[in-house]
């Protein structure tokens, strides 16, 4: 993997999308030839286009990340990744209209789109089905070395098994006597030189899967290796690596103390964040008050009681805030206590089940954003009620509020839509991931792909 922005993208991924940019780059110059040919017009020099094809490049790839072209099934699936591409390109070509609307002279004409956007379907599917079986392979897979044979080292295999997996293991090293779980296990007392053996077997990375390092620790062996130019992790590190999540199982005080994270240097991206909240949050708020009104209305023709309603949910450092949605549940869903949503819940009204998929209950939202008690991108907010039993239950609850909430988050565009504690346990790992790994990139990826869930009502309910 190639860790950009203290973010991890897949070799196959990254690879995929610089090769997608360069046939977006060939498409519009192709497009450009070919109506400058049809209306007898002289090509003139490249570098004079070189600034529309960089904006049809751009918005067309960054539409593709939105409806998640580059994720796992789209780089396993055709059909899953034609269907994904046809919705990108046709987004791209909207919003380079509106940019030839409000800037004509820095993008290619209307009549060269229409022949560029037909070169680029042709060229990406083509990539696709000559390089489609190629990317899950194992050239683009990182041979690891497990050493252990117990539970962790079962689940490494679990992982390594999956068709998105990015690594293959190639052995197992069991460094204690006794009985494996991992029956093929090679015993440790079986090698002479792990060194040599590592070397051997053509290993790129080291993985420590001990279920118990007091006196099991092989640090000669692993300062060996690692001075060969072996990688070696921890098994914490390297679950978090491949699974974009901090293991609640594993993971101890000590291990979020002296592993890369939490960055004190966050002073710039915080003001930068904030710049961007306040004008987002703005130009939402001006654009959406006509569609906030009329579904306000509509809440209260469908059911009785207020268009919108205020709950109190627990905010950064624990603060609570008062937030603002439009209302979806009938007035008395809660006349029992506070509850999880569920699925097909029936409390929901009508007009409710609407706006939740297309999230038009979160707009208003934006005013709290505005105010600075919530931003665009974090941990979603928790009502007090579970906060105390979830603090209690889950390990490191309290961390997710180091960080100011948001209204779409890592752990909403990684994991559906769940209302128990094991789903709870799920998303605080992703919301620990994003707290430890934050950085305006990562922000930028989630909305962008905040997109792909809206469009294919993923995790709403």
């Amino acid at each position: 993997m190639i860790r950009l922005f203290k973010h991890y993208i897949p070799h196959a991924v990254l690879l995929l999308g610089l090769l997608d940019f360069a046939l977006l780059m060939i498409s519009g110059e192709l497009g450009w030839i070919v109506r400058a040919r049809q209306i007898g017009m002289d090509f003139g020099p490249f570098a004079d286009r070189l600034v529309p094809l960089l904006i049809f490049s751009v918005l067309i790839q960054t539409a593709m990340i939105s409806v998640g072209v580059y994720g796992s099934e789209a780089l396993r699936s055709m059909r899953y990744a034609t269907a994904r591409l046809l919705v990108a390109i046709s987004m791209g070509i909207i919003a380079l209209s509106v940019v030839y609307f409000l800037v004509p002279s820095h993008t290619l004409w209307r009549s060269n789109l229409f022949y560029a956007m037909f070169i680029a379907m042709a060229l990406l599917f083509a990539v696709r089905l000559l390089l489609g079986g190629l990317l899950g392979t194992s050239a683009f897979r990182r041979r690891v070395l497990v050493l252990g044979a117990g539970q962790r080292a079962d689940r490494l295999r679990a992982l390594g098994e999956r068709p998105e997996s990015g690594f293959a293991i190639v052995g197992y090293v069991g460094m204690t006597e006794g009985p494996h779980i991992v029956e093929e296990a090679i015993s440790r007392s079986a090698i002479h030189n792990l060194t040599r053996f590592v070397e051997n077997l053509g290993v790129s990375e080291v993985v420590l899967a001990l279920e118990e390092r007091r006196n099991a620790l092989p640090l000669k062996d692993l300062l060996r290796i690692k001075t060969t130019g072996v990688h070696v992790n921890d098994f914490s590190t390297f679950l978090e690596r491949e699974t974009g999540r901090v293991d609640l199982d594993t993971v101890n005080p000590s291990w979020l103390i002296f592993s890369d994270g939490f960055s004190s240097g966050r002073m710039f991206s915080s003001a930068l964040k904030r710049v961007f909240d306040v004008s987002v949050s703005t130009l939402i708020l001006a654009i959406t008050f006509p569609v906030i009104g009329l579904f306000a209305l509509l809440v209260k023709l469908d059911s009785k009681g207020p268009a919108f309603f205020r709950q109190t949910r627990v905010g950064l450092y624990g603060e609570p805030f008062a937030v603002i949605k439009l209302r979806s549940m009938r007035t008395d869903a809660e006349a029992g206590g506070a509850q999880f949503a569920q699925e097909n819940d029936p409390r929901v009204t009508r007009i409710g089940r609407f706006i939740r998929k297309v999230r038009i209950d979160e707009l208003p939202q934006a005013w709290s954003v505005l105010k600075g008690e919530m931003s665009f991108v974090g941990p979603r907010p928790e009502r007090p009620e579970f906060v105390s039993d979830l603090e209690e239950q889950l390990p490191f609850y309290a961390e997710r509020h180091m960080v100011k909430p948001g209204i779409t988050g890592w752990a909403q565009i990684n994991y559906p839509y769940g209302a128990s504690i094991e789903d709870s346990r799920h998303k605080l790992e992703f919301d620990l991931y994003y707290a430890k790994n934050y950085t305006p990139f990562l922000d930028l990826l989630i909305l962008l792909q905040t997109l792909r869930v809206v469009l294919w009502h993923e995790g709403a309910r």
